[in-house]
């Protein structure tokens, strides 16, 4: 059985100009020490899922369909309570802004103490900072700096000590939202092997959100390509990027440079994102594709089967 099942997922905002279904019939499902990446440009839904993983959603969103089954239980049928039970301990998350996450006033240590407290009641506060102890040496800081202030702290390491946050519960499933953002091209290399390396010794399942699709090969066994709330092909790393079949996908291929190159020329889509408040039926890459008919426009596309672990949302494979 999948550790998680994403069946379905649709979630929308409130917004003063009407309601933005930011997330539209996403599914997709994740093995016990498998990792995901979620792939695409900004305002796809990528984060949008990630916080409805962990029950985090801003109260102007919306569930307004799907399930999110982990370990077999429906965590959209939790209570308020009880998701704060799952979240840290069962899932937890490595948000974007490093920078931000941490609380400037207290010591990094006791942070992450507090975290592994909030869960075990039963020890004590000596023994949750000689666990701290141990997550910095998993992510690479010195033990010795376990008593600074985040200001202290160079903007990698305080990744790292996201990342030892994330791990303080021993959760199996951890969702790192575009971890290397603001990050110099060194330290980044830096912080995909620390989190490579975590994720090989503890066995934990990973959910790997980023726009930057070579990132997510680098870290990723599955990748799902997301465009306007949807997503829009899904298979192994290996299979989406020898065999890209989704228009988008191909873009985003053919948009990075890479050093085997005989040119620098970089291809583009035309054209803006669909308006996802006002979101008409037929494909919503339709306008900037350019294999798009008539029938693409006007009729909702169906998941095609590729192999048995590819597919993709376009018609022309019908």
């Amino acid at each position: 059985m999948a550790l998680l099942t994403v069946e379905n997922l649709s979630v929308g905002y409130h917004t003063r100009k009407g309601f933005l279904k930011s997330v539209q019939g996403v599914s997709f499902s994740l093995a016990e020490g498998e990792s995901l990446g979620l792939v695409g440009e900004s305002g796809c839904g990528k984060t949008t899922i990630g916080m409805c993983l962990m029950g985090l959603l801003p109260e102007n969103a919306v569930v307004t369909g799907g399930k999110i089954l982990f370990e077999g239980t429906d965590l959209l049928q939790l209570s308020k309570t009880e998701i704060r039970r799952v979240r840290w301990k069962k899932i937890a998350m490595i948000f974007q802004a490093a920078m931000n996450a941490l609380n400037p006033v207290h010591r990094v240590g006791e942070q992450i103490a507090e975290a592994i407290l909030a869960h075990h009641a039963d020890i004590s506060e000596e023994t949750a900072m000689k666990q701290v102890e141990s997550l910095f040496q998993v992510v690479g800081i010195p033990p010795d700096r376990i008593n600074d202030y985040p200001h202290q702290y160079s903007g990698g390491m305080k990744q790292r000590a996201i990342i030892a946050m994330a791990l303080s519960c021993n959760p199996p499933l951890i969702i790192a939202d575009e971890p290397t953002t603001a990050l110099d091209v060194i330290v980044q290399d830096q912080i995909l092997n620390a989190i490579k390396d975590f994720q090989n010794k503890l066995n934990v399942s990973l959910i790997f959100i980023s726009h930057d699709i070579a990132v997510v090969a680098d870290v990723c066994d599955s990748i799902g390509i997301m465009f306007a709330g949807q997503l829009v092909e899904y298979g192994t790393v290996k299979d989406v990027f020898n065999a890209p079949m989704h228009p988008y996908t191909q873009t985003l291929l053919a948009s990075y440079l890479t050093l085997d190159k005989d040119t620098v020329h970089l291809n583009s889509n035309p054209g803006e994102t669909p308006d996802l408040i006002n979101a008409t039926a037929g494909c919503r890459f339709s306008e900037r594709c350019a294999f798009a008919d008539a029938d693409c426009s006007l009729n909702t596309p169906e998941w095609i089967e590729i192999s048995p672990m590819h597919k993709t949302l376009c018609s022309r494979f019908k």
